[in-house]
């Protein structure tokens, strides 16, 4: 049975504000999706969303009001590596004091070798009740081993998925889906799973600079249906592990690309060999240069070749 409403009547409506749970790109009752290639750190940036959530800390400037009870579904990690990211992050930090508040649900711990729940068949969902039903935020890492079933590139395979995710909203909670990214650097399989979610972010590879780190990554808001302006900027993005545990930094993408305009301008390059570098206009170079002349920032300053 299917229900209306007059619109009258939903106008007079007492319909709460949304709420968030980590302010402003995941709010209560919302669905999201964060991709990117293999090895970037997408798992890394998913399990301190989690704990974030968890805990009610903040994360990359991004505040989570309060604690909530998360379900990580983990789709492909070994036990013992899952086990070490979020030791760190709890170092970190992150600790989630509430018994129940982030459970997690990984291949490695499931009794008699059973598969993890395929969310693309009825069956799946309804395995994963018991454990969905307690939650408030739901990660799902990832898209390509807990929704098996179907083709990627197929918009018809998602449809099941869809109708759950749909079904979690309604029931007041959010979703946060893991997905890879394909050669091109875009999501794998249909751009049709889009057209229910709140946010989608794509993580991509740091222009200009290979230093080997923990994670360095761009981040860049695909879609952002509930915020805008400085919020919606994108964002340059590290994690660098050592001995004394790990560290996150951020700063607007324009920010990081000036300062490495005006690293590889006092390194000696020419302003064209920093845009073919970094991937960016050699007009954003020039002004970038000409910023950091007024600046006194150059020391190696070779004008505007």
């Amino acid at each position: 049975m299917v229900s209306a409403i007059e619109l009258g009547e939903f106008l007079a409506t007492d319909i709460p504000p949304r709420k968030m749970l980590l302010d402003p790109w995941l709010p209560k009752s919302g669905l999201a999706m964060v991709y990117a290639p293999r090895g970037i750190g997408k798992t890394w940036f998913a399990i301190y969303t989690a704990l974030a959530a968890a805990s009610g800390r903040e994360f990359l400037g991004w505040q989570a009001p309060a604690p909530v009870r998360v379900l990580y579904l983990d789709g492909e990690m070994p036990a013992v590596a899952l086990q070490e990211r979020l030791a760190a992050g709890v170092a970190n930090g992150f600790v989630v004091s509430a018994p129940g508040s982030l459970n997690i649900i990984t291949p490695d711990m499931q009794p008699d070798f059973r598969p993890m729940p395929d969310l693309s068949t009825p069956e799946g969902q309804l395995l994963l009740e018991p454990h969905s039903d307690a939650a408030d935020l739901i990660v799902v890492d990832n898209i390509a081993t807990l929704c098996r079933s179907g083709r990627e590139n197929e918009g018809e395979s998602w449809l099941s998925v869809q109708g759950w995710a749909l079904r979690m909203r309604a029931m007041g909670k959010s979703v946060m889906f893991v997905h890879h990214a394909g050669k091109s650097g875009q999501q794998r399989g249909s751009s049709r799973r889009e057209d229910v979610l709140d946010t989608v972010i794509a993580l991509r590879y740091a222009k200009g600079d290979d230093t080997p780190q923990g994670a360095h990554f761009e981040l860049h808001f695909e879609k952002n249906r509930t915020f805008y302006g400085d919020d919606a900027k994108a964002r340059e993005v590290t994690l660098v592990s050592d001995e004394n545990g790990s560290t996150w930094g951020w700063q607007h993408l324009n920010d990081s690309t000036f300062d490495r305009v005006v690293d590889r301008l006092n390194e000696g390059l020419s302003q064209k060999d920093v845009a073919i570098e970094l991937e960016v206009n050699k007009g954003t170079v020039s002004k970038y240069a000409r910023k950091a002349r007024e600046a006194g920032l150059l020391i190696n300053d070779k004008g505007d070749k």
